[in-house]
């Protein structure tokens, strides 16, 4: 996760301030789970989801927009987050936790999320989306 920011000091811009608040975060997760649908490339990762991804669209906005430390809207609904334990009836190896990453890229892109934030970004997702496997092997 991004780092708590709880003790910025008042005027100090967390990541979902830099992004531009929750509606290019609704554009970056829409695009993802676009992307998802439509790109051979993450067929392993839309593997794990349902049928539909509207809740998963929903939970991932909400999740976003905490995490980059914005409103909490997860929490709010759901109470913590617990992302491990609520992803460990989902079959995670490195081929999904590389096809996440590499869609949450893409995603950041399209979306024209700042090149310069972009990394910051990636390196937070991508110690999370590793923390997330639950099978070893691709």
């Amino acid at each position: 996760m991004l780092p708590n920011h709880d003790d910025r000091p008042p005027h100090a811009q967390t990541a979902f301030d830099l992004l531009g608040g929750e509606a290019p975060v609704r554009q970056l997760v829409d695009r993802f789970y676009d992307l998802m649908d439509l790109e051979p490339d993450y067929a392993a990762l839309r593997a794990v989801h349902p049928p539909t991804l509207e809740s998963a669209r929903d939970k991932l906005f909400w999740f976003l927009c905490g995490w980059l430390g914005g409103p909490n809207h997860y929490i709010e609904r759901y109470g913590h987050p617990r992302l491990r334990a609520r992803h460990l009836p989902y079959r995670i190896g490195i081929r999904e936790r590389d096809q996440w990453l590499a869609c949450m890229a893409q995603a950041m892109r399209d979306c024209g999320v700042a090149e310069a934030m972009q990394p910051r970004l990636a390196q937070a997702f991508a110690q999370t989306a590793d923390w997330m496997r639950n099978v070893g092997g691709a």
